[in-house]
């Protein structure tokens, strides 16, 4: 008998949570895309985006936020910061030349 109460109980939960109100749900917006030199977003897109976002607004909490790090850190903090990594950020100073991470941090501290 219990499992038949738990069974009937778990159809109750699991139709409840399919059903909707019946109203259509507005299209969530497109999403933005970066602005900046061309060779700065392709670094990005193939190096930074998986923690930090389409939209540089991070994946991974708070600190990896980056829409206003340039309000935050300056240029030379930036590329200390992608050289050495942080407590969830992994160095980039073997797998990027200087140049890339120059123009990242660049990029990145026009963004206030």
């Amino acid at each position: 008998m219990v499992p038949a109460a738990i069974s009937a109980a778990l159809l109750i939960i699991l139709s409840a949570c399919g059903s909707g109100s019946g109203q259509a749900t507005s299209p969530q917006p497109a999403s933005k895309p970066l602005e900046g030199p061309e060779e700065t977003i392709k670094l990005y897109r193939s190096n930074c985006i998986a923690c930090h976002g389409t939209e540089l607004q991070g994946q991974m909490g708070a600190d990896s936020d980056l829409r206003h790090v340039g309000s935050k850190l300056s240029k030379e903090q930036i590329v200390l910061q992608i050289e050495n990594g942080g407590s969830l950020m992994k160095p980039f100073k073997d797998k990027l030349q200087p140049e890339q991470i120059e123009a990242l941090a660049d990029w990145l501290a026009e963004h206030k």
